[in-house]
């Protein structure tokens, strides 16, 4: 094959800088010449910490967890976690006619349909299935190292030369999960950390997955109560929540 072409790889890069409270939030978008989009986040500032009465971890009596690491005389390290949540307004080839594709690895054993051969010692392999979510709780996921999949977001009207429809692929990197009661009051206001994924139909009102105003609220405006709505985000104009 006649290689005609060769360029240089141009990455676009637009950074927000954010400084909240004690923590300051570095989030860089890449925009690739290939279409790949690639975000990453940094976290630098101070250290959440409060006062103790030890000078040294000699002193914390067996009996006493101080929920944190000691640092330094009368200084522990708070346990505590961060959560950066994107809301991720794609518009795969339009507005309209976007839907949610959950595409589903597992393991197809050949012994089950005696499929195998006796030329091969194999006895299994992966397959792959999609399933189109119909609605927002259809879309919901909870990430499972276990229970691999895919996550598309397409448009089913637009395909490529070979028939594929146009569409996006979510890579999760980091991930977590909240440890917290689900009726702690912290966790209430931080339900959107209920699920990694979430898709709602876009909805000009929803910009932020803990609410317009998330100190002290009830938790009755966010990403999971808007969401429980079960709204229908088939070919509609969606939006894709990772946290």
């Amino acid at each position: 094959m006649d290689i005609r072409e060769v360029r240089p790889k141009v990455t676009l890069v637009a950074r927000m800088a954010a400084s909240v409270a004690n923590y300051d939030y570095i989030v860089d978008w890449e925009f690739q010449t290939d279409g790949l989009i690639r975000i990453k986040v940094g976290l630098s500032g101070i250290l959440m910490v409060r006062g103790a009465p030890y000078t040294h971890v000699s002193e914390v009596p067996a009996h006493v967890d101080p929920y944190g690491t000691v640092l330094s005389e009368n200084v522990v390290g708070v346990i505590h976690d961060h959560y950066v949540t994107f809301r991720l307004d794609l518009d795969v080839g339009g507005a309209a006619n976007n839907s949610f594709v959950r595409v589903a690895l597992s393991r197809h054993d050949t012994s089950a349909d005696r499929s195998g051969s006796a030329e091969s010692p194999r006895a299994s392999y992966l397959t792959a299935t999609r399933h189109v979510a119909r609605s927002e709780g259809d879309a919901r996921v909870r990430l499972s190292l276990y229970d691999p999949a895919e996550f598309h977001v397409i448009n089913p009207a637009r395909t490529t030369r070979v028939g594929n429809p146009l569409g996006y692929k979510v890579v999760p990197a980091g991930t977590a999960a909240s440890l917290l009661d689900p009726r702690d009051p912290p966790q209430l206001r931080g339900a959107f950390t209920n699920n990694q994924i979430w898709v709602t139909p876009y909805n000009e009102s929803e910009e932020w997955a803990g609410g317009l105003f998330v100190y002290q609220s009830k938790g009755d405006d966010t990403l999971a109560v808007w969401s429980q709505r079960d709204r229908p985000i088939e070919n509609k104009d969606i939006v894709l929540w990772y946290t």
